[in-house]
């Protein structure tokens, strides 16, 4: 069967709209997501990040891997709104995820743990469903994070030697704001000396300061980039694991 001019015309402009369909409607973009195996259907505690436990646990177990979003690991953080596509089966406000890892799938953008996979579904048996399917379509779009009762928090990561090697991790950053560079003051020559990006959200930095740490994380946002300062130092004791509240909200 042969198709009219105006036919052609027709089918034509409405390939040409599917990508503005997807992006159009309250800022989703549709994709793919699917899910990956977890003892506890909680996040991955070694994910890319290097977010450690507070990967696996954060958001009650609602997390994802990514790698679109990924950004060099400037992603790493970041809370989406993702919702499938499927009308008997998906709740229609689906599931918030941070990102805490980076995951490679076939077409996707997010690879959720169990946790946050079984939130697309309307209920228990609803999401049963969506399990059989493996991947399925989705709608996704940036949300800010909440963390209620929880200022910024610096983490020194697992990897750090007091005093030859010290590492750190931002935890808790509410908003809407990726974590792009952080710095590290130096008394004696009073500068801030850029730390390096390790891998994910890890920065670090060799032999540094003796005595008392001061740093500055830089955010990119709505309102471009800019500085936040923390009002607390890590004492100079500081060791692997240990957290320290910075006493900043961004929102």
């Amino acid at each position: 069967m042969e198709l009219s001019f105006r036919h052609q015309l027709g089918l034509a402009c409405l390939i040409l709209l599917l990508p503005a369909l997807c992006t159009s409607q309250d800022s989703f973009t549709c994709s793919r997501a699917t899910y990956y195996g977890s003892p506890d259907c909680y996040g991955n505690p070694r994910g890319a990040c290097g977010f450690g436990e507070y990967g696996r646990t954060v958001n009650d177990g609602s997390v994802a891997g990514v790698s679109r979003l990924w950004r060099n690991g400037s992603g790493c953080g970041a809370c989406y709104q993702a919702r499938c596509k499927i009308p008997q089966y998906c709740d229609e406000n689906g599931a918030y995820v941070v990102v805490t890892d980076y995951g490679e799938g076939d077409r996707t953008d997010f690879i959720m743990s169990p946790r946050a996979y079984s939130r697309l579904g309307r209920n228990a048996d609803a999401s049963a469903e969506l399990f059989k399917y493996g991947v399925v379509d989705i709608e996704y779009r940036r949300v800010p994070c909440s963390y209620t009762g929880y200022n910024v928090v610096y983490k020194v990561h697992e990897h750090s030697r007091n005093p030859d090697y010290f590492a750190v991790v931002i935890l808790y950053v509410d908003g809407t704001y990726d974590v792009t560079d952080v710095q590290l003051f130096q008394q004696d020559c009073q500068q801030w000396k850029p730390m390096r990006r390790a891998f994910g959200a890890v920065f670090d930095y060799s032999n540094p300061p003796r005595g008392e740490l001061y740093l500055r994380f830089q955010v990119s946002g709505s309102v471009g980039l800019y500085w936040v300062q923390s009002k607390n130092a890590i004492s100079s004791d500081w060791k692997a694991g240990a957290t320290y509240d910075t006493m900043v909200q961004l929102n």
